[in-house]
């Protein structure tokens, strides 16, 4: 009698960190924070994706993701905000621990666990919505930037959009603006959940939120 593999505790923890790469760098183009011509579309967990050809940039988004691949305990978040340092969207990647699972047993199948076919087809549903999310949110007419801040412990990455980065090194990390924080954010604010997943070892839910100020100047753009 044949059984079904399901996931072990590494390879949902490095199936996550993967999915959240892919994630950013589809986010960076679907919200055009660069322009398109850096990207090259690919096809990942059976679906299109967007990913940065450009190496300063893929170096500095892999170093934050590798940053915290072993401490999945925590939130992720990719801020978009204006050429005035003021958040108008957070992505939020939140990841949760269902289980303990001792050091040498992180390689072996999860009773009851999601299996990997699974855990691939979630990956699409997420970024199916991710690719659409425009729809949602409507464009972005500002000039933007991003930055990525880990919660908990938090640190920010960040370019400036229609920066020339060629050539240069990433910039250092330093620690987030408050108002890129849970903390920091108005109570205007509005939360649009994206996807969750429980594979039965980390639950991981994506939600975007936009911030009361971008609401405010969408609203006086669009008028009454």
């Amino acid at each position: 009698m044949s059984t079904t593999k399901t996931l072990t505790f590494n390879e949902t923890s490095r199936g996550i960190a993967e999915f959240i790469e892919v994630a950013i760098h589809t986010i960076l183009y679907v919200r055009q924070v660069y322009p398109p011509d850096i990207f090259v579309r690919r096809k990942k967990y059976e679906t299109p994706v967007y990913q940065s050809r450009h190496p300063v940039l893929n170096e500095y988004i892999s170093g934050a993701v590798n940053a915290v691949r072993d401490e999945l305990s925590q939130r992720i978040i990719v801020v978009i905000k204006d050429q005035n340092q003021v958040a108008l969207e957070r992505f939020i990647f939140s990841v949760e621990h269902m289980i303990q699972v001792e050091s040498f047993d992180k390689d072996t199948s999860v009773e009851n666990a999601m299996t990997p076919g699974g855990l691939v087809q979630y990956f699409r549903s997420f970024l199916i919505k991710i690719n659409m999310i425009e729809s949602v949110l409507g464009q972005l007419e500002l000039e933007v930037s991003y930055c990525f801040a880990q919660q908990g412990s938090i640190l920010e990455l960040c370019f400036s959009a229609n920066t020339e980065i060629a050539g240069q090194d990433p910039p250092p990390w330093i620690p987030a603006e408050p108002q890129h924080t849970t903390p920091g954010t108005s109570d205007d604010a509005e939360m649009h959940m994206i996807r969750a997943v429980n594979t039965g070892i980390i639950n991981l839910s994506v939600a975007v939120q936009e911030s009361g100020e971008k609401l405010k100047r969408m609203k006086d753009i669009l008028g009454p």
